[in-house]
This record gives C-alpha cells, sequence and structure tokens, in this order.
C-alpha cells in the first residue's frame, strides 16, 4: 500500500473537500427555502392547480433518480434555450431533489402543531404570516429538526454525483488521482474516511442544533 500518493495529492484533496462543503452547504440552503415554500402550501387548502403542480414536483423528484436530474439540468436544459454553468446546475439538482423530500417533512412538523395554537394566534390578531413565523415555524422546527439534519448527511454524501458534471468536487478529484496512479485502494478509502468525518461532524452539530433547540423551547 502507497498512502505516500495521499501526501502528494493532500492539496487537491482540501480543495475538492472545501468545494463538496461549499456545493452541500449552498444546496441544503436553497433546499430549506424550498422545503419550508412547499411544506407550508401543501399543509393549507390551495386551489387545485396549485396542489396538483406541487404534488408533481414532489412526485417527479422523488420518484427519479438524481444522477438522472442532474444530467437533464446540465445536459437537456440547453437543448431548449436553457444553459447553466456546472456549479449552479450542481446546486439546483441537489436542491430540488432534497427539498422533495424536505417539504413533507416540514409539511408534517406544521400539521403536527395543535390546531388550537392556530386558533389562539387568531385570537390574538396575528396575521397568516405573524403566525406562521411566530407560532407555528418555532414549533414545527422543534420536530422537523433531526430529519432536516439526517437529510443534510444525505445530502452530503449524494454531492458526490455532481462528479459526472466535471466539478472538482471530492469524488472527481479522487477519480483524477486514479487515472494518474491507478492506487484504487488507497485513493477510495481515503475519500471514504473524509465522507466519513464530515458526515459525524454533521450528526455532532445536529445533536448541538436540537440541544439548543429544546432548551429554548422549554425555557
Amino acid at each position: 500500500m502507497k498512502f505516500g500518493i495521499i501526501a502528494d495529492n493532500w492539496l487537491f484533496l482540501l480543495s475538492a473537500t472545501l468545494m463538496t462543503i461549499k456545493i452541500t452547504a449552498l444546496s441544503f440552503i436553497a433546499a430549506i427555502i424550498v422545503a419550508f415554500i412547499v411544506g407550508t402550501l401543501r399543509s393549507e387548502r390551495l386551489p387545485v392547480a396549485v396542489e396538483k403542480t406541487l404534488a408533481v414536483y414532489i412526485e417527479v423528484f422523488r420518484g427519479t433518480p438524481l444522477l438522472i436530474q442532474l444530467f437533464f439540468i446540465y445536459y437537456g436544459l440547453p437543448s431548449v434555450g436553457i444553459s447553466i454553468p456546472a456549479f449552479w446546475a450542481a446546486i439546483i439538482g441537489l436542491a430540488l431533489n432534497s427539498a422533495a423530500y424536505m417539504s413533507e417533512v416540514v409539511r408534517a412538523a406544521i400539521i403536527s402543531v395543535p390546531a388550537g395554537q392556530k386558533e389562539a394566534a387568531y385570537v390574538l390578531g396575528y396575521s397568516k404570516i405573524q403566525s406562521l413565523v411566530y407560532i407555528i415555524y418555532p414549533q414545527a422546527i422543534r420536530v422537523a429538526i433531526p430529519t432536516l439534519m439526517n437529510s443534510f448527511a444525505t445530502l452530503l454524501k449524494e454531492s458526490s454525483l455532481v462528479s459526472i458534471l466535471a466539478i472538482t468536487e471530492l469524488t472527481r478529484i479522487g477519480n483524477l488521482i486514479y487515472t494518474r496512479t491507478y492506487r484504487a485502494f488507497e485513493i477510495y478509502l481515503t475519500l471514504g474516511v473524509i465522507y466519513l468525518i464530515l458526515t459525524y461532524a454533521v450528526s455532532l452539530i445536529s445533536k448541538k442544533i436540537e440541544k439548543r433547540i429544546n432548551q429554548a423551547y422549554v425555557s
């Protein structure tokens, strides 16, 4: 085994790791925004057209492979005049895919808030937006946060698929190093360890966030 290969390429691996973190973070932020919009809308009574549109979005992105979605966004859309840079195609694909799952988590969390809370907000003169921001969301987030953070960890691992868009993130740089060295064992073991460390870090952060939210809720 020649782990000296890893030492020789540590700068490339570090840069690629930072790119993976950047892609994951931006995708998660975008996914959270979309998930809260879609989840909130689907927790309410909607016009049939809007409800069907949101349902189609969720079914399409949950029912097709992420890899196909990335191919379609980056390679397919230019055929109809929509050209998106690889980096942003990756962000859009990952965000829309994750949001399709996370929106259902948000929807379920909102529905779990007792109806009496909404009625109390109405009696106190809160508007719909104020009721969501000050009454519903704080309670829903407490319920949803564990699953949302698990989604973040999943998104981190799924970000490896954007290597097919020629983005120099962790998996792609590993593949490039392999094509020069043919040392698959050392390279892919190292990639696995890096992903494991990143995922474990997300798990620790998730537990701290949960703890703080629960403490804030109790106090």
